[in-house]
């Protein structure tokens, strides 16, 4: 593991996060910037879209930008449902929303090309990352700036992975040392494997305020300006 100044780490211009949360796949919800998820994990779909601009079979497809579309896949498979149609009695793919993408016609017909290879929600050509199945909070307190962050973060993400996500606040993030409860933070593992538990359920359970009971991450600086 190579070190930057007096903090070794992952080199984080070549980084890139393994999970993302359902907030941040809603915010993708634009033709121009379009991810969906489904069957736990996210996919950029905005090439397709702009390979296929004005195609009118792309209009399913936009309505959910941004969303979980795991309800049109069969698990077992990972295929599009499917259905018998009534019309013809034949087992076809089942699209409540109106027929997209490379789903082919109800009946045969002379202007649909089938040349394109897979289809779009075949393999991993447009998988960005994993969908967090479940967040948490937690607050992030930078001791020589007094300033707080509450993240929200995958319950799986790793301290290095909730450190990129911190950078966008501090850029010289990983010229600290991150604590909690005086403890230093090993930054491979994840926030529960630091010790630091998944409380909310209890909370809930009490009938207490979750948001008035998140954890706290202390940064102390390393007095070396090591920028990401």
């Amino acid at each position: 593991m190579r070190r930057r100044g007096l903090v070794a780490g992952p080199d984080f211009e070549y980084f890139q996060r393994r999970y993302f949360t359902p907030a941040e796949v809603a915010q993708h919800n634009q033709p121009e910037d379009l991810w969906v998820s489904y069957l736990g994990y996210v996919y950029d779909l905005t090439p397709l879209v702009q390979e296929y601009k004005g195609d009118l079979l792309l209009k399913p497809i936009v309505e959910v930008a941004g969303q979980d579309i795991s309800h049109w896949f069969d698990p077992k498979t990972r295929d599009i449902r499917k259905h018998i149609d009534p019309l013809t009695g034949c087992l076809r793919y089942r699209t409540p929303r109106g027929r997209f993408l490379h789903i082919p016609p109800q009946l045969p017909r002379s202007d649909w090309a089938n040349d394109f290879g897979r289809p779009w929600w075949q393999g991993s050509h447009y998988e960005v990352g994993r969908l967090s199945a479940k967040t948490r909070n937690i607050r992030i307190i930078n001791t020589l700036t007094s300033q707080e962050h509450t993240l929200e973060v995958g319950a799986l993400e790793s301290m290095w992975e909730i450190l990129h996500r911190y950078l966008p606040y501090n850029a010289h993030a990983a010229s600290y040392t991150w604590k909690y409860e005086g403890k230093n933070l090993n930054m491979d593992y994840t926030l529960e494997e630091n010790g630091i538990r998944y409380e909310e359920e209890e909370f809930d359970y009490l009938n207490m305020d979750g948001t008035l009971h998140i954890p706290a991450i202390l940064l102390y600086f390393n007095d070396d300006l090591t920028e990401l």
